[in-house]
């Protein structure tokens, strides 16, 4: 059996032995159940059929005083036996915030830690101190389980993070990360973050992201915002990232590129749920040519029945990735129990991470039909039909269909 089977197992026996009968009954449950089926063709052309099973359970007033626990993972299978599909746990603990006069919030088992130094899964602990003066004191630690695999007790990620809101209006925030793999220090590193916000009309913010081992910035981020009208905004950015990796990999060793990016978009309200949008994107590369990327368009927001989007997207590369497209979709909610849509971009290069399975897709063109359809208010099941294509990929296709029960 999986590590991840047996976390889930030992996950719910833990929880079913602590807490007393009692009050596991005055407790409330509730969470959803989703069968997944999905057919896809691997990069030897033969069709793969994975299936999965997901749960997601939340169990909240398990001591009548905000105890909690939350919990979510898989079980998956590929019933071709073409491609590898893992069972997994993707979080698991017990929460409780405001202990101890508001002071004190913790989570205890699987988790996600997310700071501007750095993010992982860990199976460990979380605690916050409040309102310690002017901040808030966060450490974490535990086992580092990013990549959902078995690891030894020396692979360990801890790290800290100090907040606060000043001046009314302004919060910064500072954090520290480090990453141990087989007794080796593999990363660290430091994180700030800034937020101002003057009188609900101008938005000012930041984060940077310092490697300290390599002595090197690894991300920056700085933007501004102008938003005082309700009928217009103006947004521009600047993004530096340049990739880590640990320290024990081989590829720490080599040159690798950094890339830059400047952003500018104007957006217009035309009328509630509607809005009109320009989007300049200046791509700045070290080993290829810098590329001016330009989208402008229309999208509904669903406030009645329509939704959807159009816009048109010029790529400028002097390297001869010039590209002349467009992005459309259309949603219609047909009544109660039918939701369902259609989409298409035509020659737009889209980068698509999917974080579950860890696979990085660039496509040239991507149609796509979607469908739910509610049978009450906790079971539907919903469809989706995907065909992508790009210069590099012949075109394949990709479907899934989802079953869910909420309970």
């Amino acid at each position: 059996m999986k590590a991840a089977k047996w976390l889930m197992v030992c996950s719910s026996v833990v929880l079913l032995f602590a807490i007393p009968l009692d009050t596991a009954l005055a407790a409330t449950f509730s969470g959803r159940s989703s069968t997944v089926i999905e057919f896809f063709d691997d990069a030897d052309e033969d069709t793969a059929v994975p299936v999965y099973q997901y749960l997601l359970l939340n169990v909240s007033d398990i001591d009548d005083d905000g105890l909690r626990f939350r919990g979510y993972g898989r079980l998956a299978t590929d019933t071709q036996d073409e491609v590898d599909v893992d069972s997994r746990l993707y979080y698991a603990y017990l929460e409780k915030k405001g202990a101890f006069n508001d002071r004190l919030d913790f989570r205890l088992g699987r988790q996600f830690v997310i700071t501007t130094a750095g993010a992982s899964v860990m199976d460990g602990l979380d605690l916050t101190l409040n309102n310690l003066g002017l901040v808030n004191f966060r450490i974490f630690g535990g086992g580092d389980a990013t990549y959902y695999d078995n690891y030894d007790s020396d692979n360990l990620v801890w790290g800290a993070e100090v907040n606060g809101t000043f001046f009314t209006n302004l919060d910064l925030g500072l954090s520290y990360l480090q990453k141990w793999d087989n007794s080796a220090l593999t990363k660290e590193l430091i994180g700030l973050d800034l937020d101002y916000d003057k009188e609900n009309h101008i938005n000012i913010y930041s984060e940077l992201q310092f490697n300290y081992i390599n002595d090197v910035i690894s991300y920056f981020l700085a933007g501004f915002k102008y938003y005082k009208s309700p009928n217009w905004s103006l947004r521009t950015e600047y993004l530096y990232s340049l990739p880590v990796f640990t320290s024990t990999s081989i590829y720490s060793v080599f040159a690798v590129d950094e890339y830059e990016e400047i952003m500018g978009e104007y957006t217009y309200n035309i009328a509630p749920g509607l809005r009109a949008f320009g989007r300049l994107t200046h791509e700045m590369y070290d080993d290829f040519s810098d590329a001016n990327v330009f989208e402008a368009g229309i999208e509904k927001i669903r406030t009645d029945r329509f939704s959807g989007y159009l816009a048109g997207v010029y790529r400028d590369d002097d390297d001869g990735q010039d590209l002349k497209g467009f992005k459309a979709r259309v949603a219609y909610m047909f009544n109660e129990y039918l939701h369902a849509g259609v989409g298409a971009n035509i020659d737009v290069l889209d980068r698509r991470i999917d974080l579950e399975d860890d696979e990085d897709e660039t496509t040239s063109d991507l149609y796509w039909a979607y469908a739910t359809i509610n049978f009450n208010k906790r079971m539907n099941l919903q469809f989706k039909l995907e065909r992508a294509s790009s210069d590099l990929w012949d075109e394949y296709y990709r479907g899934r269909a989802r079953f869910s029960i909420s309970f």
